[in-house]
């Protein structure tokens, strides 16, 4: 009786990494160095190792190996949970860096409107245990975070409290982008360019507002009053119907505002761009087949993601390495000009003249 229900114990035991040894006819050493993405192992022995793991269905027991090298192999990510465009293009990307580096993945989605949702979901997360922690869309909603020294907090974007070396895409890069996306319509002849905001209590959302405003003091200009969005659509057909009829140009916080405000000017009967060009912010996959394709700025997701993951890696404790280069490695954001923008029709005859 004892050793038949010992016999069933073994077959409902998962498989450990003895098992995935005497497989693979290599020491146990050598399947926690694999494990573990140790040097010295040769590739032929890896790829013998991970297929006997795989064979087994092994999978590595984080719980035992954190209290053995003090590593989760874990990375916490602090997310809006928005369906937005950008920040799910963004966790997705997140996702993919961390596989890749061999790191697991944790998420932790927060709401607008309540200040202490960042640190909650930061203290859940390394109660869960994470090697670190990146804010992937963080809000400035006056809350003072209380990092853990023994975990660092890397953020996508300006966020309060955190050092300039915890700030993975520096100040003033968005803003840069911005400029030239306005400098692209003014150059075109548009005397004045006008915005449509993000909700300014995103860092991200002023950033772009203060690269739109900074491009035409540049020229001596004084810029517009602004108009506030929400990132949708149909906050963006809202700012298109409060557009005033001088407006020529537009640049709006992100494609989907850009989106909701064609459709405000195509009611009132205006025409893109032979009436208003039109710029938007993250080249959405729609934004090269709407009519006129829509010209924008290129996010590259997936470099900023990768760029983020190697900032952090660097500030665990007993990394090696130098120190992270800041800012100047982060990936660059690019103009994509489409059909969306032209010359004024005229810059001669005032628009309200019979």
């Amino acid at each position: 009786m004892t050793a038949h229900a010992t016999s069933d114990d073994a077959r409902r035991r998962p498989p450990g990494m003895t098992d995935v040894a005497r497989l693979a006819g290599v020491s146990q050493k050598t399947v926690s160095r694999v494990v573990n993405n140790e040097r010295y192992v040769s590739e032929a022995l890896r790829e013998k190792v991970l297929q006997a793991a795989a064979e087994l269905g092994f999978r590595p027991n984080t719980a035992a190996r954190a209290l053995i090298t003090g590593r989760f192999k874990r990375i916490g990510v602090v997310s809006l949970g928005s369906a937005l465009y950008g920040p799910a293009s963004m966790l997705v990307a997140l996702e993919r860096a961390t596989r890749a580096a061999g790191l697991s993945f944790m998420v932790a989605n927060t709401p607008e409107g309540q200040p202490e949702a960042i640190q909650d979901s930061i203290d859940w997360l390394l109660a869960q245990g994470v090697d670190g922690v990146i804010l992937s869309e963080p809000i400035d909603e006056g809350q003072h975070l209380r990092p853990d020294p023994g975990v660092p907090i890397v953020s996508l974007g300006q966020a309060a409290d955190l050092p300039a070396e915890q700030v993975a895409l520096a100040r003033g890069r968005t803003a840069a982008s911005c400029r030239e996306a306005v400098e692209h319509l003014l150059d075109l002849g548009h005397e004045r360019v006008w915005h449509v905001a993000g909700p300014l209590d995103w860092w991200e959302a002023r950033e772009r507002l203060e690269g739109w405003a900074e491009a035409h003091r540049a020229r001596g200009i004084e810029p517009p009053p602004h108009l506030e969005g929400d990132w949708t659509p149909s906050g963006g057909y809202t700012a298109g119907l409060a557009l005033p009829p001088e407006a020529t140009a537009v640049f709006c916080a992100n494609d989907d505002t850009a989106i909701g405000l064609a459709g405000a000017l195509h009611e009132a009967g205006r025409r893109v761009p032979e009436d208003v060009s039109l710029v938007g912010f993250d080249d959405i996959p729609a934004a090269a087949y709407l009519s006129p394709p829509l010209t924008t700025v290129q996010q590259d997701f997936e470099g900023d993601a990768t760029h983020a993951l190697d900032v952090l890696m660097r500030l665990l404790p007993g990394a090696a390495g130098p120190e992270p280069e800041a800012k100047a490695a982060a990936p660059r954001r690019r103009l994509v000009v489409r059909s969306s923008t032209a010359p004024p029709l005229s810059t001669a005859t005032p628009l309200s003249q019979p």
